[in-house]
């Protein structure tokens, strides 16, 4: 982590994992760190901002591990920082309903973040882009719920054959028209996605079979458009020729079939649901409204402690200019009574430290939505 000026509190390397497939997770495709990642966000989320950043991916993120072991600030400062970073744009926790291939499904709940601070609109795409995803090697066993078993054919009356007959003879009619695969769909939505890869319907069929080995590796069909948009020159003479090298040559690895087939194989398990969840408590899209990652009840709870994020970023302010005002004032008072400036070893105890001292008091309330006390010359 190439930080200038890095936090003076940092992980340990003995900072607790999370569960597999839990955990902190990244959302990938960022630049580089910098000083200014976090200029915008006051002192104390930007020093739990560093320190989340500085976290290995499947590191454990909720706010009591994340307190036990920030050596500076406890459970409400870090449950309010995570709420703030939320709403800043750099965290959200994602819901997401896994099926696997023995017909078993379970809801896991992802914590992404971003050092970049992003959109609503950004995050909401970036969640529907996880609608499909193979996660077989990031879940664990355990179910929430499995499927229901078929229910018993029921007996037909002698009324009723000649109709299902009729039906079941309609069913077993061939379609005129099969629908497109997936590969074709993919294919066939690149110029939706830019203009300047415009497929016809002669070379999305001569694709097809490249673009369904892709997604028989285990890549969504938005990774595959992802791969094929990303970095386009200014002007694409050839849409098919530079589609045909770019799928041959950033295909996906392939599996190993050996593991797959054999007894012991992970059951293939797949993202079929993806929903919102509250930065603060268990409420997800379902059952309430949210708001920048956080629903609508804790946003009202926030507003009635009356600590909002200006509140905060104000507090601050406001301390630091009273500290280096009355640290002045002191000062020249001293210098007033000894006629001249009064070397620091004649204190009992320096004027900066004073200054120094009653600023992090007041921080550490202010983090903790106490008010701050005044200053004691």
């Amino acid at each position: 982590m190439a930080y200038a000026q890095p936090s003076p509190a940092l992980p340990r390397p003995t900072h607790p994992m999370a569960k597999t497939g839990y955990g902190k997770r990244a959302v990938g495709d960022e630049p580089p760190h910098a000083d200014t990642d976090f200029a915008h966000l006051c002192p104390r989320d930007a020093e739990f901002a560093v320190f989340i950043d500085h976290l290995d991916d499947g590191h454990a993120m909720g706010h009591k591990v994340i307190a036990a072991e920030h050596p500076r600030y406890g459970q409400q400062a870090s449950r309010t920082s995570l709420r703030s970073l939320t709403e800043a744009g750099h965290l959200r926790w994602i819901k997401e309903h896994i099926t696997v291939e023995d017909n078993s499904m379970r809801w896991v709940t992802r914590t992404y973040w971003s050092r970049t601070p992003r959109s609503v609109e950004w995050w909401t795409e970036f969640a529907r882009e996880r609608h499909g995803r193979d996660v077989t090697q990031n879940h664990q066993p355990g179910l929430a719920r499995t499927e229901a078993s078929a229910p018993a054919p029921q007996p037909v009356s002698e009324a009723e054959k000649p109709e299902r007959a009729e039906l079941a003879e309609q069913a077993e009619q061939p379609d005129s028209a099969p629908e497109p695969s997936a590969a074709y769909r993919a294919l066939a939505g690149l110029r939706a996605a830019d203009p300047r890869m415009p497929l016809s319907e002669a070379e999305c069929r001569a694709l097809e079979p490249l673009a369904a080995e892709w997604l028989s590796r285990g890549a969504t069909p938005a990774d595959m458009i992802r791969a094929l948009t990303d970095g386009l020159p200014p002007a694409v003479a050839n849409p098919g020729g530079f589609v045909r090298t770019r799928l041959e040559n950033k295909m996906p690895p392939q599996k190993n079939d050996t593991a797959e087939t054999g007894p012991g194989r992970p059951l293939r398990a797949k993202v079929t649901r993806v929903i919102m969840a509250c930065a603060t408590c268990d409420a997800d899209e379902r059952t309430a409204k949210i708001v920048r990652g956080v629903c609508e009840d804790c946003l009202a709870e926030e507003a009635e402690l009356g600590m909002t994020q200006e509140d905060v970023k104000k507090g601050f302010e406001e301390i630091a200019h009273m500290g280096t005002a009355t640290a002045r004032l002191l000062k020249l008072k001293l210098e007033r009574r000894t006629g001249g400036p009064v070397p620091d070893t004649f204190r009992p105890v320096p004027i900066e430290d004073r200054v120094h001292y009653h600023y992090r008091d007041n921080r550490d309330r202010i983090a903790n939505g106490l008010p701050p006390r005044r200053w004691k010359p």
